[in-house]
């Protein structure tokens, strides 16, 4: 829970931002509020409502945000030896707080060799859990009060904590390599529709640090 906390500098504007655009794209509060509750996924929240705004297909929405969130897969995969012994259950619960930030939380608990890490899970979650809602719902109430609130710039923490989550973790010449090359992937391929640029660089930052570990 104390290693989350600071990353939660970025989870709070975002969430706060996420609960100021919501009624302007037609979302009710209580809907908003369900969104954070139930869904859980900031950036695809984010993607929901630009597209409920444009009047999209719901197959259109449901199929865009599983893009999006397919990068939580990989996160998975990697998360699936060290968790293979709990019951489903138990995993299903947990894969529910499967965010970035917990996974870097995880991650980090893992290099270091803290144990057991569902609890290390099940604690970053709930701190991360907690913020989004609650901040969400502020959000909310400051939209109604504050006009133009989600243009004083708070999106620039989101981008703040992602860097100082990935920084730290990049060690060897393979993560390097990744990140390299999944950042100009996906400034590149930002013009492509259906945010499909995230996803292309997944696969090329995957593809390059594979291709460096099979040189070394």
């Amino acid at each position: 829970m104390l290693d989350t906390l600071p990353l939660q500098m970025g989870v709070a504007p975002f969430a706060l931002i996420f609960g100021t655009l919501a009624g302007p794209a037609g979302l009710s509060p209580w809907a908003t509020l369900a969104m954070s509750v139930f869904v859980y996924a900031g950036s695809s929240q984010f993607l929901a409502l630009s597209l409920l705004a444009a009047g999209a297909a719901l197959p259109v929405i449901v199929l865009t945000t599983l893009i999006v969130n397919l990068r939580h897969a990989l996160y998975s995969a990697t998360l699936q030896l060290p968790f293979a012994h709990l019951p489903f259950l138990c995993r299903a619960a947990l894969a529910f707080f499967l965010t970035d930030e917990t996974f870097a939380v995880v991650q980090s608990a893992a290099s270091r060799q803290i144990a057991p890490l569902d609890a290390v899970m099940f604690g970053s979650g709930v701190v991360n859990f907690s913020t989004w809602v609650s901040f969400t719902a502020l959000g909310i109430v400051l939209g109604q009060n504050i006009p133009a609130l989600q243009h004083w710039g708070l999106e620039f923490a989101m981008v703040a904590t992602f860097t100082g989550i990935v920084v730290p973790l990049l060690v060897t010449r393979a993560q390097v390599a990744c990140a390299l090359v999944a950042g100009v992937t996906a400034l590149l391929a930002h013009g492509l529709p259906y945010k499909l640029g995230l996803l292309l660089a997944v696969f090329a930052g995957v593809f390059a640090a594979m291709h460096i570990k099979e040189k070394a």
